[in-house]
């Protein structure tokens, strides 16, 4: 039987990712240990398109993976985690990648083939003891800081939970203050080991 076929049986012929009908495909998950149907999903054009998309995946399409990442399919559970670790600054896909379980063995497969687009991304966010601060994070102020354009002061040691990271500055991360989303300086913040 050709692996399609396979995937077709297995997937009920939709995508394995966002459960889309019609015009699928075969996608061979990267660094897989096993070779044919079990190292391979069905997907459609459209997360096909996304998945060599490097640069510019839609973090709304893949709001279907709250679904696919509980499918009992090894290939599908590591190509979900992927696009969530890739995505995780968004935010949402940090929730989904903390509830997320998979055994040891596919767990390491999804670490060896992760597209590595957090290492080849130049821009390493610090804070100011040097750590390095990643999507999700929670860090505390170190100082009190004015928040530029409204009258709150946001004060020494106030806690700032699931961090996102401005991709194109390294000093600057946001998050929310006093129920206000405000742009913070990785300079005056400290990381909370969870």
């Amino acid at each position: 039987m050709n692996i399609e076929r396979v995937l077709q049986e297995r997937s009920g012929s939709k995508c394995e990712l966002c459960g889309a009908e019609g015009s699928l495909l075969v996608y061979e998950v990267p660094a897989s240990p096993t070779v044919g149907a079990e190292a391979s999903i069905f997907i459609c054009k459209t997360c096909h398109d996304q998945l060599a998309d490097d640069a510019h995946p839609d973090p709304n399409h893949w709001r279907c993976l709250n679904d696919s990442m509980w499918s009992p399919v090894p290939a599908v559970q590591v190509q979900s985690w992927r696009m969530l670790h890739r995505l995780k600054s968004e935010g949402w896909p940090q929730d989904l990648l903390d509830m997320m379980y998979m055994e040891a063995a596919v767990k390491e497969w999804a670490e060896a083939g992760s597209d590595g687009s957090d290492s080849s991304n130049s821009v390493v966010h610090r804070d100011s003891n040097g750590a390095v601060l990643e999507a999700g994070d929670s860090v505390v102020l170190i100082k009190d800081l004015k928040v530029k354009g409204s009258s709150l002061v946001a004060k020494q040691g106030t806690a700032v939970r699931r961090i996102s990271l401005d991709p194109d500055n390294e000093k600057y991360i946001e998050g929310k203050v006093d129920g206000q989303q405000i742009v913070i300086i990785t300079d005056f913040v400290k990381k909370v080991s969870s």
